[in-house]
Protein backbone atom coordinates (compact mmCIF):
# COMPACT_ATOMS: atom_id res chain seq x y z
CA UNK A 1 0.00 0.00 0.00
CA UNK A 2 2.54 2.90 0.73
CA UNK A 3 4.61 1.81 -2.63
CA UNK A 4 1.18 2.41 -4.09
CA UNK A 5 1.02 6.02 -2.28
CA UNK A 6 4.38 6.72 -3.27
CA UNK A 7 3.97 6.04 -6.92
CA UNK A 8 0.92 8.24 -6.93
CA UNK A 9 2.84 11.19 -5.39
CA UNK A 10 5.75 11.28 -7.39
CA UNK A 11 3.34 10.95 -10.95
CA UNK A 12 1.85 14.07 -9.53
CA UNK A 13 4.82 15.81 -8.74
CA UNK A 14 6.05 14.81 -12.66
CA UNK A 15 2.89 16.04 -13.90
CA UNK A 16 2.83 19.32 -12.11
CA UNK A 17 6.75 19.88 -13.14
CA UNK A 18 5.91 18.83 -16.64
CA UNK A 19 2.53 21.20 -16.65
CA UNK A 20 4.65 24.37 -15.04
CA UNK A 21 7.35 23.61 -17.72
CA UNK A 22 5.06 23.87 -20.54
CA UNK A 23 2.84 26.71 -19.22
CA UNK A 24 6.18 28.97 -19.14
CA UNK A 25 6.71 27.72 -22.90
CA UNK A 26 3.14 28.63 -23.90
CA UNK A 27 1.56 31.63 -25.48
CA UNK A 28 -1.17 33.85 -25.72
CA UNK A 29 -3.99 33.40 -28.59
CA UNK A 30 -3.19 36.91 -29.78
CA UNK A 31 0.50 35.63 -30.27
CA UNK A 32 -0.82 32.47 -31.80
CA UNK A 33 -3.04 34.12 -34.29
CA UNK A 34 0.71 36.23 -35.16
CA UNK A 35 2.14 32.97 -35.41
CA UNK A 36 -0.38 31.80 -37.90
CA UNK A 37 0.37 34.80 -39.72
CA UNK A 38 4.47 34.35 -39.95
CA UNK A 39 3.58 31.05 -40.92
CA UNK A 40 1.61 31.71 -43.89
CA UNK A 41 3.94 34.74 -44.92
CA UNK A 42 6.70 32.09 -44.86
CA UNK A 43 4.88 29.02 -46.55
CA UNK A 44 5.54 26.80 -43.25
CA UNK A 45 4.29 24.73 -40.82
CA UNK A 46 4.09 24.20 -36.78
CA UNK A 47 5.30 20.70 -35.67
CA UNK A 48 7.73 17.43 -36.75
CA UNK A 49 5.70 16.90 -40.28
CA UNK A 50 7.07 19.40 -42.11
CA UNK A 51 5.30 18.05 -45.53
CA UNK A 52 4.30 20.31 -48.59
CA UNK A 53 0.80 18.87 -46.95
CA UNK A 54 0.82 20.06 -44.08
CA UNK A 55 2.08 23.23 -45.07
CA UNK A 56 -1.04 23.43 -47.17
CA UNK A 57 -3.16 22.86 -44.17
CA UNK A 58 -1.96 25.80 -42.18
CA UNK A 59 -2.84 27.94 -45.17
CA UNK A 60 -6.25 27.02 -45.01
CA UNK A 61 -6.60 26.68 -41.54
CA UNK A 62 -5.19 30.11 -41.40
CA UNK A 63 -8.03 31.68 -43.33
CA UNK A 64 -10.66 29.34 -41.12
CA UNK A 65 -9.64 31.07 -37.97
CA UNK A 66 -9.79 34.27 -39.45
CA UNK A 67 -13.57 33.81 -40.43
CA UNK A 68 -14.46 32.33 -36.78
CA UNK A 69 -12.48 35.05 -35.61
CA UNK A 70 -15.07 37.57 -36.96
CA UNK A 71 -18.33 35.65 -37.21
CA UNK A 72 -18.35 33.83 -33.74
CA UNK A 73 -22.09 34.74 -31.97
CA UNK A 74 -22.16 33.45 -28.17
CA UNK A 75 -25.43 34.09 -26.91
CA UNK A 76 -26.81 36.22 -24.19
CA UNK A 77 -27.67 33.14 -22.41
CA UNK A 78 -24.32 32.08 -22.52
CA UNK A 79 -22.22 34.71 -22.04
CA UNK A 80 -24.27 34.94 -18.79
CA UNK A 81 -23.35 31.35 -17.73
CA UNK A 82 -19.93 31.94 -18.50
CA UNK A 83 -19.47 35.02 -16.61
CA UNK A 84 -21.12 32.86 -13.52
CA UNK A 85 -18.11 31.34 -13.22
CA UNK A 86 -16.22 31.94 -10.06
CA UNK A 87 -13.02 30.17 -10.21
CA UNK A 88 -9.97 31.46 -11.05
CA UNK A 89 -8.26 29.30 -13.83
CA UNK A 90 -6.18 28.53 -16.85
CA UNK A 91 -6.92 26.57 -20.30
CA UNK A 92 -4.13 25.55 -21.43
CA UNK A 93 -4.63 24.16 -24.85
CA UNK A 94 -2.26 21.51 -27.01
CA UNK A 95 -2.63 22.18 -30.94
CA UNK A 96 -0.52 22.93 -34.30
CA UNK A 97 -0.74 25.20 -36.87
CA UNK A 98 -2.14 22.01 -39.51
CA UNK A 99 -4.89 21.02 -36.72
CA UNK A 100 -8.22 21.29 -39.05
CA UNK A 101 -10.39 20.29 -35.61
CA UNK A 102 -8.25 23.17 -33.62
CA UNK A 103 -8.81 25.76 -36.58
CA UNK A 104 -12.86 25.52 -35.79
CA UNK A 105 -12.57 25.18 -32.07
CA UNK A 106 -9.74 27.35 -30.89
CA UNK A 107 -11.56 30.72 -31.85
CA UNK A 108 -14.74 29.50 -30.28
CA UNK A 109 -12.32 28.56 -26.79
CA UNK A 110 -10.72 31.93 -27.22
CA UNK A 111 -14.31 33.51 -27.47
CA UNK A 112 -15.54 31.96 -24.49
CA UNK A 113 -12.44 32.91 -22.23
CA UNK A 114 -12.72 36.48 -23.09
CA UNK A 115 -16.23 36.48 -21.12
CA UNK A 116 -14.74 35.58 -17.81
CA UNK A 117 -11.61 37.52 -16.28
CA UNK A 118 -11.06 34.42 -14.39
CA UNK A 119 -10.37 32.32 -17.03
CA UNK A 120 -7.03 32.62 -18.82
CA UNK A 121 -5.98 30.95 -22.27
CA UNK A 122 -2.84 29.59 -23.08
CA UNK A 123 -1.34 27.62 -26.03
CA UNK A 124 1.37 25.43 -26.77
CA UNK A 125 2.75 23.38 -29.27
CA UNK A 126 1.71 19.37 -28.68
CA UNK A 127 5.24 18.74 -30.67
CA UNK A 128 6.98 21.04 -28.73
CA UNK A 129 5.18 19.38 -25.40
CA UNK A 130 4.94 15.43 -25.68
CA UNK A 131 5.42 14.58 -22.14
CA UNK A 132 2.13 17.16 -21.66
CA UNK A 133 0.73 15.34 -24.38
CA UNK A 134 1.57 11.91 -23.20
CA UNK A 135 -0.37 12.78 -19.99
CA UNK A 136 -3.74 13.63 -21.82
CA UNK A 137 -4.15 11.29 -24.58
CA UNK A 138 -7.73 10.15 -25.96
CA UNK A 139 -8.61 7.13 -26.84
CA UNK A 140 -4.01 6.36 -26.60
CA UNK A 141 -3.84 9.09 -29.11
CA UNK A 142 -2.21 12.56 -29.53
CA UNK A 143 -5.39 14.03 -30.80
CA UNK A 144 -5.84 17.46 -30.67
CA UNK A 145 -6.85 20.36 -30.12
CA UNK A 146 -6.41 19.73 -26.06
CA UNK A 147 -7.72 21.64 -23.33
CA UNK A 148 -6.65 20.90 -19.91
CA UNK A 149 -7.94 23.48 -17.29
CA UNK A 150 -5.74 24.53 -14.62
CA UNK A 151 -6.50 25.56 -11.07
CA UNK A 152 -4.44 28.76 -10.54
CA UNK A 153 -4.10 28.70 -6.82
CA UNK A 154 -3.81 24.91 -6.69
CA UNK A 155 -2.19 23.98 -10.03
CA UNK A 156 -4.35 20.85 -10.32
CA UNK A 157 -5.96 19.52 -13.43
CA UNK A 158 -9.73 19.92 -12.73
CA UNK A 159 -11.23 19.24 -16.03
CA UNK A 160 -9.81 18.85 -20.06
CA UNK A 161 -12.32 19.16 -22.81
CA UNK A 162 -11.14 18.02 -26.50
CA UNK A 163 -10.52 17.44 -29.16
CA UNK A 164 -13.99 18.18 -30.53
CA UNK A 165 -17.31 18.96 -29.07
CA UNK A 166 -19.14 15.68 -27.70
CA UNK A 167 -21.53 16.41 -30.62
CA UNK A 168 -18.79 15.90 -33.44
CA UNK A 169 -17.01 13.25 -31.65
CA UNK A 170 -20.37 10.87 -32.12
CA UNK A 171 -20.33 11.77 -35.35
CA UNK A 172 -16.63 10.16 -35.74
CA UNK A 173 -17.58 7.08 -33.80
CA UNK A 174 -20.84 7.15 -35.90
CA UNK A 175 -18.76 6.67 -38.96
CA UNK A 176 -15.66 4.93 -37.94
CA UNK A 177 -18.56 1.93 -36.75
CA UNK A 178 -20.45 1.81 -40.50
CA UNK A 179 -16.91 2.31 -42.24
CA UNK A 180 -14.07 1.19 -39.86
CA UNK A 181 -11.90 4.05 -41.04
CA UNK A 182 -12.15 7.92 -42.09
CA UNK A 183 -12.29 8.56 -45.33
CA UNK A 184 -11.68 12.15 -47.04
CA UNK A 185 -15.57 12.08 -47.65
CA UNK A 186 -15.79 12.27 -44.30
CA UNK A 187 -13.67 15.13 -43.32
CA UNK A 188 -15.41 16.83 -45.84
CA UNK A 189 -18.68 15.71 -43.88
CA UNK A 190 -16.72 16.77 -41.07
CA UNK A 191 -16.01 20.36 -41.97
CA UNK A 192 -19.42 21.04 -43.21
CA UNK A 193 -20.84 19.94 -39.49
CA UNK A 194 -18.17 22.58 -38.37
CA UNK A 195 -19.44 25.07 -40.68
CA UNK A 196 -23.11 24.68 -40.08
CA UNK A 197 -22.81 24.41 -36.49
CA UNK A 198 -20.55 27.36 -35.88
CA UNK A 199 -19.05 26.62 -33.13
CA UNK A 200 -22.23 26.64 -30.82
CA UNK A 201 -21.90 23.15 -29.86
CA UNK A 202 -18.53 23.64 -28.28
CA UNK A 203 -19.72 26.87 -26.60
CA UNK A 204 -22.58 24.36 -24.83
CA UNK A 205 -19.53 21.62 -23.72
CA UNK A 206 -17.27 24.77 -22.36
CA UNK A 207 -20.03 26.13 -20.13
CA UNK A 208 -20.67 22.46 -19.01
CA UNK A 209 -17.09 21.85 -18.32
CA UNK A 210 -17.42 25.01 -16.40
CA UNK A 211 -20.27 24.34 -14.48
CA UNK A 212 -18.72 20.71 -13.14
CA UNK A 213 -15.65 22.29 -12.23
Amino acid sequence: MQKIIVMETTTQIELANILNESLNKSMSYQDYRMLMDELVKTQSTTGLDQSVAMVAYTLLNEQRMKRWDKTIKVSEEAQNKIAAFKGDVTWLVLTESWCGDAAHVIPVINKVAEFNENITLKLVLRDDNDALMQHFLTNGGKSIPKLIMLDNASQKVLNTFGPRPAAATQLVKDYLAEHGTITEEFKEILQGWYNKDKGQHTIGDLITLLERS
